[in-house]
């Protein structure tokens, strides 16, 4: 072999290497590439595919850790617009059938507060201390008509009172049903504040259930707005039921019907109370409560501690008024009421929300501790005395609209 045949087989060869090397590389490269694209395309397919998927505004919540997407919880715009939505709902149902009531004490005082109709017989129920004293009752509709009303009945103790008016009513609320509702759950105020500002909506939720102001017992608490005029207006739920009739404020530990601004704590008598009062003052014109005949608070865990009772429930007699049902039974002072027929006096229980389940006349089993015993005595109730109803003093009342 020529020394000129043998340089030709090594360069043959070595550009064969060389193809090889070079070739597989360029191979590795069209290949890694195309596959970088492919991965590529399916990733910004797969974004484009989440963000479709989320409602406006999702995207802008992406965050990214490392390299990898993250995509945040999706923003219920849609169930926010739902909820307003159900509000307006709620207030264009009820609002018809709310109205103002203009008290007219003699010729030269007037005061106004709000009611709500509930029978197409223009029975509108509002509150006692609206209505009290009145020489002459009359109506604002929503519509700003004017109707001369007449008073069906009224009753201190739980500030409820009955008016009507005659013909055609514009609207009739529904009542719900308050022992369903729950702490949290969104309620509306609807009422005439200062007198002048008819069917002012406002909202807030359910604070706390069965809460005692005073006299009061059994109340809804809230923290809707509740002015000076909105006394005895509608607390609505957001199926546009009445759940309750606006009643008081309490402010620096004091209670002030209607209240003057709108901070504080605002209460309602709820429809289990309300509804019960407006059938009978409708039915005879007042209210008969029955009696036990004893003095007593509503004790809890707190008052329990303080006084170091043996029990965290239950109502502790103060004291027993000679010659009625509880002394005949043999109640004594220091004793706790735990139950009536059965029913127990817990937290959502107030003894007199239990009683009124009861007619005068009617004939209960009282279970009772005394001392370290239990024992059940059976009671008689008869009808409470109307000078009991006592409630605080009023303020002075707002000038006619």
């Amino acid at each position: 072999m020529t020394r000129n045949t043998q340089i030709g087989l090594v360069l043959v060869l070595l550009l064969a290497i060389v193809v090889s090397v070079g070739g597989g590389a360029l191979a590795g490269g069209i290949a890694g590439y195309y596959l970088a694209q492919r991965n590529a395309a399916e990733l910004a397919a797969t974004i484009e595919t989440t963000f479709a998927a989320q409602p406006a505004g999702a995207a802008d919540a992406i965050t990214r850790q490392g390299n990898a997407p993250q995509v945040a919880p999706p923003i219920a715009i849609e169930g926010d617009a739902n909820i307003s939505n159900v509000t307006v709902a709620s207030v264009q149902r009820v609002s018809p059938a709310v109205v103002t009531v203009i008290n007219r004490n003699n010729v030269d005082a007037s005061g106004s507060g709000s009611g709500v109709i509930i029978s197409e017989d223009g029975h509108i129920i509002t509150n006692h201390h609206v209505v009290e004293g009145a020489t002459v009752l009359s109506v604002l509709f929503a519509d700003g008509t004017r109707q001369e009303a007449e008073l069906v009945g009224s009753d201190a103790l739980s500030d409820i009172a009955v008016i009507r008016v005659d013909g055609a009513v514009p609207a009739v609320a529904e009542i719900g049903d308050s022992a369903r509702l729950q702490p949290g759950e969104s309620v509306l105020a609807i009422g005439s504040p200062l007198g002048n500002f008819r069917n002012t909506v406002t909202a807030g939720v359910v604070s706390a259930l069965n809460r005692s102001v005073g006299n009061f017992e059994g109340l809804i608490q809230t923290d809707a707005s509740i002015n000076r005029g909105n006394s005895g207006g509608p607390l609505v739920n957001l199926q546009g039921q009445v759940i309750g009739i606006n009643t008081l404020v309490v402010r620096g530990g004091g209670a002030i019907f209607g209240g003057d601004q709108a901070e504080g704590l605002g209460f309602a008598v709820p429809s289990t109370i309300f509804e019960r009062v407006s059938t009978q003052l409708i039915a005879t014109g007042e209210m008969k409560y029955p009696y036990m005949g004893i003095r007593y608070s509503m004790i809890d865990g707190e008052i329990a501690a303080q006084q170091n009772l043996p029990i965290q429930n239950g109502a502790y007699v103060a004291g027993v008024e000679p010659g009625t049902p509880a002394a005949d039974a043999g109640l004594l002072t220091d004793d706790i009421i735990m139950e009536v027929n059965g029913v127990s006096l817990a937290v959502d229980n107030s003894l007199r929300y239990v009683l009124m389940q009861y007619n005068p006349g009617d004939t209960v089993d009282v279970t009772v501790r005394r001392g370290d015993r239990t024992l059940t005595l059976e009671l008689t109730l008869s009808t409470r005395p109307r000078e009991l109803d006592v409630v605080p003093e009023l303020p002075e009342l707002t000038p006619e609209p």
